[in-house]
């Protein structure tokens, strides 16, 4: 029998694939059944109407030789299943059944199946002294009955079929129930709605799906949470400057003579060089905050060859200050896994504000040092340095150390805070020992074990 496994349509949604594949596999196992019941009752027929016809053979076997009664034509042959035929031992054939079937008169002794008529006989021979039994019977009854039997068998699941597709129909859609759920509530939501979503009652499969998306909604209100932080700071910082560049215009306009004009325009100067130098900085902890939230992978870095990279970078401003800026360790293959634009940011500054607030002539030291935990970078210079009391206040943003002559944003420290806590550094500030002013520690994790990233 050739079994036709329905086409299941293509769809995208998972309640409709279940039910279309759930709907084929109660197809194809009833069909499956239909089939081991119509092989089952196909057996067991050939078993009972061989066994029959063996018993009939063998109450002939032994019988006088019988009339012939193909006399009466009129006779159905289908009420007659079985066929006999009874021949003397020189062939002459004695008995024959009422049947329009043509069997051959000689068979093979026992069961076999002969094709006659354009159908297939079942015949059993037993031959005696004197006389020779064929009992034979159409192959298309035993198959007739195999089927009914076989359609019997299957007839329940196919009056059922309909109530089993409302069960499928129900568990599926109340498995699925949750995820409509969460489907409804997030479609609900406002744009600045990013609170976690409920995660009650929900299956295991859709469980890690809400989870990641409640932690995604975490790292978009962080990031929405430090955008509108650094937006109001830095509104805030840049009304100063601003407001400082508008009086420094109207001093100049106002200038009498050459020399009142000149100071006026050094003022406007040095103020419009410091609100670039803010908007530089507000700049670079933008771009940071915005790589915090990437996942943009770290790699092994020589800090070394980055911080000679920083000093050259440097060394004009230094040298314009007259500053003995140097390298005054460096250990070769200083590795750290990290991100090398960010690394430079964190060192040009570190560099920078060291040159920025070391007296002219001074000295700035940049050491790399190897060790067995990772690496350490430390800056020094001769500067006035940082008080005990305000040296955790100076990582905030937009603080400036009170008395504080170089007039900065406020920022630098803060960025390579920054920087240095995504590379899962530690960052210390301490009171040089050799030069007399700050020194700035940061110890990097072994770049095999690398912190983020």
């Amino acid at each position: 029998m050739k079994v036709k496994v329905p086409r299941v349509p293509v769809t995208h949604s998972l309640r409709g694939r279940l039910l279309w594949f759930l709907l084929a596999a109660i197809t194809m196992a009833a069909v499956a059944q239909a089939m081991i019941a119509y092989r089952s009752a196909l057996y067991d027929a050939d078993q009972i109407f061989d066994y029959h016809m063996q018993q009939m053979a063998m109450s002939l076997r032994s019988g006088a030789p019988l009339a012939n009664h193909n006399a009466n034509p009129d006779s159905d042959p289908e009420n007659n299943d079985l066929v006999v035929q009874v021949w003397t031992p020189d062939g002459v054939q004695v008995f024959r059944s009422l049947s329009r079937a043509a069997l051959p008169q000689r068979a093979v002794l026992g069961f076999s199946n002969v094709k006659a008529n354009g159908t297939t006989y079942r015949i059993f021979s037993v031959q005696t002294s004197n006389q020779t039994v064929q009992i034979a019977q159409d192959m298309a009854v035993r198959q007739r009955m195999a089927g009914t039997l076989a359609l019997r068998t299957v007839g329940p699941i196919a009056l059922m079929a309909p109530a089993l597709m409302l069960v499928v129909w129900w568990v599926v859609s109340g498995s699925l129930a949750p995820v409509a759920r969460v489907r409804r509530q997030v479609a609900a939501r406002q744009a600045d709605d990013l609170s976690p979503v409920s995660e009650a009652d929900l299956p295991d499969e859709v469980r890690p799906l809400v989870q990641e998306l409640n932690l995604l909604f975490s790292r978009v209100r962080t990031a929405f949470d430090a955008q509108q932080h650094f937006v109001a700071d830095a509104a805030h910082e840049l009304r100063s400057p601003l407001a400082a560049l508008k009086l420094q215009i109207l001093s100049l306009e106002r200038a009498s003579d050459d020399g009142a004009r000149a100071v006026a325009v050094q003022r406007l100067t040095s103020g419009i060089e410091r609100a670039a130098r803010l908007v530089e900085q507000l700049l670079v902890l933008a771009r940071q905050e915005a790589s915090e939230a990437s996942d943009k992978q770290f790699a092994p870095l020589d800090l070394s060859e980055l911080a000679k990279r920083s000093l050259g970078d440097l060394a004009g401003p230094a040298q314009a200050r007259q500053i003995d800026l140097g390298l005054h360790q460096a250990d070769e293959g200083a590795m750290v896994a990290g991100q090398s634009d960010a690394l430079i940011i964190l060192l040009r500054n570190l560099i920078d504000n060291a040159i920025k607030y070391t007296p002219a002539g001074g000295t700035v030291d940049v050491e790399v040092r190897k060790h067995a935990g990772g690496v350490s970078l430390c800056v020094e210079d001769s500067g006035p340095g940082i008080s005990p009391e305000e040296r955790e206040r100076v990582f905030s943003r937009f603080y400036r150390v009170p008395g504080s002559e170089a007039g900065g944003s406020g920022l630098g420290l803060a960025i390579i805070k920054s920087i240095a806590e995504r590379h899962g550094a530690k960052m210390a500030l301490e009171q040089s020992e050799r030069l007399g002013g700050l020194r700035v520690k940061v110890d990097f994790p072994d770049a095999g074990k690398p912190a983020a990233g």
